[in-house]
């Protein structure tokens, strides 16, 4: 058998592809954002495919607060880890692992010359609590993933993340030989604009045809069979070698 020649990278969403721990993520968003502006978090903001800077700009938008000199948010994102931190104990008990993912995991680090991290909204410190409350954060590569921590849109964190790969794992990493991994549709269309190939699981609020519609190819319904995944991720990947 030929040996594979693609230096392929795996990029995986997290909330609602690997976890769902909404509920203690919504607690740690409303306490953060009181202890920060003094108003309480009545008006939510849509969540999936944005990360925690874009969902704070909502938030003071849907909650008519000002931010005159622009100084709320990094005090924002230094509450928000304290408050998550201070539930993660509720991760596993009012949290899932979504079914699957551990498995896809497993399958994904299987695949010959295949790094895996993650690119996700989220800030570091509370990414990296929820994955490693289920045992997950063991099977990525997180020193190099993009994380809601630096600012940017997802679309950019995935070229970041792709940079940071490279360097860190002394071989460049193609476009077309990198994959995002996501559930939502957002999250698809940051894909393609990050010239990454989107493998979308419909398991969170976008439907396979929402997903399909944002630009993917390849949607599976769960992560139940790992090596779908992995046929799907083969086949995105398939004219990078």
């Amino acid at each position: 058998m030929k040996e594979s020649t693609i230096s392929r990278l795996v990029l995986w969403n997290i909330d609602l592809t690997l976890v769902d721990v909404a509920q203690v993520t919504r607690a740690a968003y409303a306490e953060a954002f009181e202890k920060v502006t003094g108003t309480p978090l009545v008006y939510l903001a849509a969540t999936a495919g944005r990360t925690d800077s874009e969902i704070f700009f909502d938030f003071l938008a849907r909650n008519d607060v000002d931010d005159p000199d622009d100084s709320l948010l990094p005090r924002y994102i230094e509450a928000l880890g304290d408050a998550f931190a201070s539930r993660r104990d509720l991760l596993v008990a009012r949290g899932r692992m979504m079914p699957g993912a551990d498995a896809a995991l497993d399958a994904v680090r299987a695949l010959p010359d295949t790094v895996q991290t993650v690119v996700t909204g989220t800030i570091m410190p509370n990414a990296l609590a929820k994955l490693a409350a289920f045992g997950l954060d063991r099977r990525l590569d997180l020193s190099i993933g993009g994380f809601g921590s630096e600012y940017y849109p997802k679309a950019s964190l995935i070229q970041f993340t792709r940079m940071r790969a490279a360097e860190a794992h002394g071989r460049p990493f193609p476009e077309a030989a990198t994959v995002y991994v996501t559930d939502d549709a957002r999250d698809v269309e940051a894909a393609l604009i990050g010239r990454a190939r989107p493998v979308a699981v419909a398991s969170g609020s976008s439907t396979e045809s929402q997903l399909r519609a944002a630009g993917a190819r390849y949607v599976l319904q769960d992560l139940g069979e790992p090596m779908t995944l992995v046929a799907a991720i083969e086949a995105a990947t398939a004219d990078a070698g």
